[in-house]
């Protein structure tokens, strides 16, 4: 059935995408999330355990969010593992032997590409195909990739005061 939402077939197709690597992004955030939480070790492993599992939940939440939006105007979104996996633009160190100083930095990282990502395609919503819904379902996941960014961020600052 054709979707009559007011935006061209071709706005729809492109935002679609977009909404598909920001959908296979979140998916490489929230399985490295549940490798560190599973994986985590140390003295702040208590901590650092139940950060992870947080923000692996808040993440879940997103994905479901962007695979409804991406249907919600007409488009498929990805579900299987090895298309997501495939389009992903990002990847992180595996858990296992990482030190938890090095998983908090990989996922700032994580956390940072989306951030940059999440700015060009909010431009693209707004400028080229005047899609004002999409563009504020996504800066809704820009401000909570920036603030768990900042917590990251002022996590390690911490550590390395510690450290030095």
């Amino acid at each position: 059935m054709k979707t009559h939402i007011g935006l061209s077939d071709e706005a729809r197709l492109e935002v679609g995408r977009m909404l598909n690597l920001t959908l296979a992004e979140e998916y490489v955030l929230f399985t490295t999330i549940k490798d560190y939480h599973w994986n985590v070790t140390g003295p702040e492993f208590s901590s650092l355990h139940l950060q992870f599992d947080i923000q692996a939940a808040a993440v879940l939440a997103s994905i479901d969010d962007i695979a409804e939006r991406a249907r919600a105007i007409g488009v498929g979104a990805r579900g299987n593992w090895a298309d997501l996996a495939k389009a992903a633009r990002s990847s992180a160190d595996a858990g296992a032997g990482l030190p938890a100083e090095d998983m908090l930095a990989e996922l700032l990282t994580l956390h940072e590409g989306l951030i940059v990502q999440l700015r060009a395609d909010i431009e693209a919503c707004t400028t080229l195909f005047k899609d004002a819904g999409n563009a504020d379902f996504l800066t809704g996941l820009l401000k909570t990739h920036e603030k768990t960014a900042w917590l990251l961020r002022s996590q390690l600052e911490t550590e390395e005061a510690e450290t030095a």
